[in-house]
């Protein structure tokens, strides 16, 4: 086969310029764009409690204490980082954190009331199921009950 003169060159132009407009000016816009009009959702969805980055919302967190709601077992996700579990699941817990905890089981029942997730896209309602994010709520009561979670506060895990 042979090559023709003057080919080769625009293709390697054609190359370097698709490298450079994909690899480098594509990937920065998009980062600019995600941190002017999402900031919160760009730089990870990071909670803090007490001024303290305790994890991000969109990722499970290891609680062992029985102070806390649990997430789902890392088995039980296809990722294994699934933040959310259930109202079920949450109101199955409720009676041993208020156990460990000494706050009355329906005030807890009423906190994942207030932190059940309604599935906010029309067209995955049947798909997506209303959830508790557990961060969130073990966060809330946090924040309610300082004296029962002193030993935890600011590093968010149990």
């Amino acid at each position: 086969m042979e090559i023709k003169p003057g080919t080769l060159k625009p293709a390697i132009r054609v190359v370097v310029l698709m490298l450079v407009v994909t690899g480098i000016a594509y990937p920065l816009a998009l980062v600019a764009i995600g941190q002017s009009a999402l900031p919160f959702q760009s730089n990870g969805s990071i909670l803090e409690l007490n001024g303290k980055e305790v994890g991000s919302r969109l990722v499970a967190q290891e609680f062992s204490s029985p102070k806390f709601f649990h997430p789902r077992p890392a088995v039980e996700t296809a990722s294994g980082v699934d933040p959310h579990i259930t109202p079920d699941d949450a109101y199955s817990q409720a009676k041993g954190v208020s156990q460990a905890t000494g706050i009355p089981e329906n005030y807890l029942v009423t906190m994942i009331d207030l932190n059940i997730e309604r599935n906010r896209s029309a067209n995955l309602v049947a798909f997506a199921p209303d959830h508790v994010n557990v961060l969130e709520l073990n966060i809330e009561l946090a924040r309610q009950y300082p004296d029962t979670y002193a030993e935890f506060l600011g590093t968010g895990q149990g």
